[in-house]
């Protein structure tokens, strides 16, 4: 059923607390996702029988597992935690897939454990299916995420604004080891274990790093170079992850934390969906520079291990600290490029035609998923498209006669670039409204059907279907202003 190996528990002790699920009196399997299990190696039958489910409601625990909570800090909107960790979730253990790679399985919401600080441990069913589906939605996109496996009921009510039915959602990841968990024990001037933190995570997501001279910078400028990759393609997606704390930066480069989180609809850089961030500080046009923020508390952690000259240390960090800017632009030209079918590369003229792109679209009300994917139309000759989703059909006007001036440029025939831009601008994303719907059916009448069509759909972004309108439009007039919640 589940085969576990438990590394961290082995080689980083000191690091975790050895703890148990809370029991779910009546655990019932509401969402499983079977393909992920079988690329797993997994047997879906087996996960989905009854001592199956009792697995993944935390009620038992499988042979080979030695469930823990990690322990991390975090600066949280700008403010550092000393102490944070695992409060209402348990690593199981690691399995290794066929291929041989290694993955985390975590329990969310099954219990209090002694980082909960209060807390009651528990999760909510809304927010799980949420994390379920928008994660699997980014995951259909090709942005690196964490996975779900399971959405299982407990039986019991959580409270919060009110009562509400209890879930607990089976994780997987590359590995939860996040920037905070390094901050936890540079914070304790703990440099041994700092040490030990970061040999592991070589070991385990960067191995061709290690032993080299350099291996600590190197470690750091690989994060970095993953972070930049992540954000971009947030920003490129119209993603708001909305709660960009340290603790919820991966080491992995994967995408964690599915809380406060939202997709655009009408482009806007200071766009906050969470309804704590009062002050903006994880808008949307913000992520690059918070993620530059979070590198910058990382790379305070590994001072000691980059070089016994603390000075030098620093400025060999802050340089690639300081070279974060351009590397995120980069890939996100990149990424615009292949948005705008633009083959040929010209760096200084793409990018002051991708920027002025944003510039027009500002104050426009412009659906900025569908923006990209009609922009093939206007490739293949029809520009009507684009311009009736500006506000003033007039707005674009100069800047589509530059588009199709640069389109000159190009030997790749129209129809090939117009195809390969249909297949990187998604038609259909997890828009804020039909998220909502699907969850309000789900969890008030308990029926899931909306919330499965919508799963459905989300897992083909890139192919269209006339039948399928309804999930390619934005929201209703009268929806919104839209607000998420952490869900604790």
């Amino acid at each position: 059923m589940l085969q576990f190996d438990n590394s961290y528990v082995r080689d980083l002790d000191g690091m975790y607390v050895a703890w148990n699920s809370a029991r779910a009196p009546d655990p019932k399997l509401v969402v499983f996702n079977e393909p992920l299990a079988k690329a797993l190696g997994l047997d879906p039958p087996s996960l989905t029988s009854r001592e199956g489910v009792d697995i993944l409601a935390g009620n038992a625990v499988a042979p080979g597992s030695q469930p823990i909570a990690q322990a991390y800090a975090g600066h949280q909107f700008g403010s550092f935690s000393p102490q944070l960790g695992d409060g209402r979730a348990l690593l199981l253990g690691e399995i290794l897939d066929e291929a041989g790679s290694r993955f985390d399985i975590q329990l969310k919401g099954s219990g209090p454990t002694p980082f909960s600080r209060n807390g009651d441990g528990r999760a909510a069913l809304g927010p799980m299916l949420r994390e379920h589906l928008m994660c699997e939605a980014m995951h259909a996109l090709g942005i690196p995420t964490t996975r779900s496996l399971a959405v299982v009921t407990t039986g019991e009510d959580v409270y919060r604004e009110r009562a509400l039915p209890g879930a607990v959602l089976t994780r997987v990841a590359a590995s939860h080891i996040r920037v905070g968990t390094f901050q936890f024990f540079a914070a304790r001037r703990d440099i041994e274990k700092v040490k030990r933190l970061a040999d592991y995570s070589i070991a385990r997501h960067f191995p061709h790093l290690a032993g080299g001279d350099s291996a600590y910078l190197a470690f750091f400028e690989a994060v970095a170079d993953r972070q930049a990759q992540l954000v971009a393609r947030w920003v490129l997606s119209g993603f708001v992850h909305g709660v960009m704390n340290t603790d919820n930066m991966t080491i992995s480069g994967e995408t964690i934390d599915y809380g406060p989180c939202a997709f655009i609809d009408t482009y806007d850089a200071n766009a906050v969906f969470s309804s704590i961030d009062v002050g903006g500080r994880y808008a949307y046009g913000q992520q690059p520079l918070i993620a530059q923020f979070n590198l910058t508390r990382f790379a305070e952690c590994l001072v000691p291990l980059v070089s016994p000259d603390a000075k030098d240390a620093a400025r060999q960090l802050t340089e690639v600290i300081s070279d974060f800017p351009a590397l995120y632009q980069s890939y996100w030209l990149s990424g615009m490029r292949d948005k705008l079918g633009l083959v040929e590369h010209d760096e200084e003229a793409d990018l002051d035609l991708a920027n002025a792109l944003h510039a027009i679209m500002d104050g426009q009300a412009v659906d900025y998923t569908m923006l990209f994917r009609r922009m093939s139309d206007v490739v293949r000759g029809d520009e009507n498209a684009v311009r009736s989703l500006f506000a003033s059909p007039e707005a674009p006007g100069n800047w589509i006669e530059r588009y199709k001036r640069r389109q000159t440029a190009e030997t790749v025939p129209a129809e090939a670039r117009a195809s390969a831009m249909d297949r990187v601008n998604p038609i259909y994303i997890a828009r804020n409204h039909l998220v909502e719907a699907a969850l309000t059916a789900a969890v008030e009448a308990g029926d899931l059907s909306p919330y499965h069509k919508l799963q459905d759909v989300l897992s083909r972004p890139y192919e269209e279907s006339g039948e399928l309108a309804e999930y390619a439009a934005g929201p209703p007039e009268g929806f919104g202003p839209f607000r998420t919640f952490c869900g604790t």
